[in-house]
């Protein structure tokens, strides 16, 4: 279908100019002005254009005047002496026009030639001043489009493109732009088209949602005009696309190495897929991501000025030329200029996808591969988007892996060393084996516990994939008692260390009474009685002892015969007294050494105090060990 330019409905036209205009007639009373857009006369058409004509021929056009008002109003029509325009009535004549109704004039242009011409007419009424334009155009470029162009229904995030021919059927070249809003676009943008001929133009549709999309084709041609052509449709889908898992977990890896798993891009469609492997889920999310990125290069503008200033002094001190500051700005602009040209593919410390972007053909895959390369022994989680044409939002695929450290393990988890001597050196050895296939640096980590001297040899060092490493332990416990406590060594590059668990039961020295109990018998008091017993030492090792008496004073043991001789003594004249009070029990030896599988002979003597029945324990303490590790009853009575 051809479009032409028509005197009523020329796009981009020049509308008659109104203003106030009161001094016109004597004969009329003068009304209050009125606002310009309450302007009571129509004029049709807005603006005079003559086409089409012919050289030194006549061509005639009529202009009409609507009176709006209730009452009749008084147009006077004029325009300024032309060559080629001219009023077919006398030109200042008054027009009386009743309410409602119009006046005609009629314009005459004769061209001397085909070319544009321009004139105004004015037209003036009681209240306002109306300007019409008045052209003539001689020669016009005239391109044809289709009224509708209509894309059905078209796979989103692509390309779908449709080729109209398009002519210059007017009779002058066209200097031409065409423009389009998206999702809609056209190629070429701009070009010059001969009166006659034809050209192809490409209209395409590339929308980004899925849904309608409306917009329209518009061309600007020579004098700057522009004119809707055609209107564009377009409805966008999404085609069956996918991938082939939402999830991949790679297996658990060997921190240093890597380990990788395969995907697939799915094309079930008719249109060869163009993808991308992104770290974002949207494109809101990446441009937010890069204008932070931008602010972040931008200086500000105080700090440009601080720099000019100073700049500025450079130059007057040292003749300093080179303008600093405008080189700066060209190296931000080029730094910004490369952050919004990222295309933000997908970028993770650990995930990698290969490759990154691509195509599809119709119907068929691609394999994709993930690769883990952990960093350390943790559990790792990244998410990637695939954007692919076709598909409006992108397709998430989440990654799961597992760092492994190195894999240090004892030959046996814990080690019962049963019962010991307290205060003996012991050595045991165990293995602790490389079970990964990297290389195992260990650290011994001391014990903090108190009383059990353990060490290790070595207490550091770095075993091979599938060594072994002997760990010889030393062991002296000077505390008596049960005992359970984990020993860890630190492995590098591990969250779990290697424990050994070490048990046991530490033993005081065993030592034997010759007697169970240490009969005195019936005794008297104040007189002193001695019994004899053998103590064996019968452990491995030489223990030091020490007898003491449960119960017993602290001052010499004194027998009733010497307290009352004594004349020091007041208990001589006043009675059997002991003050203070004396030991009722006295050993000899009270210590010593006993050697191993050696004993010795100890010889106790009683002298009673107190009228009671006797029964008490005479303790052994060993030093280095503990007091009253062993215990004999002594036992005697009154008679």
């Amino acid at each position: 279908m051809k479009k032409e330019d028509t005197p009523h409905g020329t796009v981009g036209s020049i509308l008659p100019r109104i203003s106030p205009f009161l001094d016109m007639s004597e004969t009329r009373p003068k009304l209050p002005p009125v606002a310009l857009k309450q302007s009571l006369f129509r004029v049709s058409p807005p603006e005079m254009v003559f086409q089409n004509f012919v050289a030194h021929e006549v061509s005639e056009m009529a202009l009409s005047f609507m009176n709006k008002d209730k009452i009749s109003g008084m147009v006077k029509v004029c325009m300024e002496s032309s060559p080629y325009f001219e009023l077919a009535c006398p030109s200042d004549v008054y027009h009386i026009v009743p309410p409602g109704a119009s006046a005609r004039v009629r314009i005459r242009f004769t061209p001397d030639e085909i070319k544009d011409y321009s004139h105004e007419l004015v037209c003036m009424t009681a209240k306002e001043r109306i300007v019409v334009p008045i052209r003539a155009i001689g020669a016009k470029a005239i391109l044809e489009f289709p009224d509708h162009l209509d894309f059905l229904k078209c796979p989103v995030k692509y390309s779908t493109q449709k080729t109209l021919l398009v002519r210059n059927t007017g009779n002058l070249e066209a200097h031409y732009q065409l423009s389009t809003q998206s999702p809609f676009f056209v190629v070429p943008a701009t070009g010059t088209l001969g009166a006659g001929d034809s050209m192809q133009v490409t209209v395409g549709f590339h929308p980004l949602t899925n849904g309608d999309h409306f917009g329209s084709l518009v061309a600007c041609c020579n004098t700057g005009e522009e004119r809707i052509h055609t209107k564009l449709h377009g409805e966008a889908v999404d085609l069956n696309l996918g991938l082939s898992t939402s999830s991949v977990e790679v297996e658990k890896t060997f921190i240093t190495m890597s380990n990788h798993t395969t995907v697939f891009i799915e094309n079930r469609s008719n249109i060869t897929a163009h993808f991308q492997w992104k770290t974002f889920l949207d494109e809101e999310d990446e441009n937010e991501v890069k204008r932070r990125q931008c602010n972040s290069l931008r200086v500000p503008s105080e700090v440009w000025v601080e720099t000019s200033m100073e700049e500025e002094k450079i130059r007057k001190v040292k003749g300093f030329c080179k303008d600093r500051i405008g080189i700066l700005k060209s190296v931000v602009e080029e730094e910004v200029a490369k952050v919004q040209q990222d295309p933000m593919l997908f970028s993770d410390e650990v995930f990698f996808i290969e490759p990154l972007e691509g195509e599809i053909g119709p119907h068929c895959s691609a394999e994709i591969k993930v690769t883990f390369k952990p960093l350390e022994a943790l559990k790792y989680q990244s998410m990637a988007y695939c954007n692919i044409s076709g598909r409006e939002s992108r397709m998430t695929l989440r990654l799961k892996g597992e760092g492994q450290g190195p894999l240090l393990e004892f030959s046996c988890p814990s080690l019962n060393l049963g019962k010991i001597l307290v205060d003996t050196l012991h050595v045991y050895e165990v293995k602790l084996i490389n079970q990964g296939a990297i290389d195992a640096p260990f650290t011994y980590i001391p014990s903090t516990r108190k009383g059990f001297c353990f060490k290790f040899a070595p207490e550091e060092g770095i075993i091979a994939p599938g060594g072994i490493q002997t760990i010889q332990i030393s062991f002296n416990a000077t505390v008596l008692g049960m005992f359970e406590e984990e020993f860890q060594f630190s492995v590098a590059g591990s969250p779990t260390p290697a424990i050994l668990t070490i048990r046991g039961c530490v033993a005081g020295p065993t030592l034997h009474f010759n007697v169970d109990e240490l009969s005195f018998g019936d005794i008297s008091f104040g007189f002193p009685y001695t019994k004899s017993f053998r103590l064996t030492n019968t452990c491995p090792v030489p223990v030091t002892f020490k007898l003491r008496m449960l119960d017993d004073d602290t001052q010499p043991a004194v027998n009733s015969c010497d307290q009352i001789h004594s004349d020091s003594d007041p208990s001589g004249t006043e009675g059997i007294h002991f003050f203070p009070e004396p030991r009722e029990f006295t050993m000899n030896p009270m210590q010593g050494t006993i050697l191993p599988q050696g004993h010795r002979d100890i010889k106790v003597t009683m002298c009673s105090k107190t009228v009671m029945e006797f029964c008490r324990k005479m303790l052994v303490d060993l030093e280095g060990i503990g007091e009253g590790v062993a215990s004999l009853t002594i036992t005697a009575s009154w008679t």
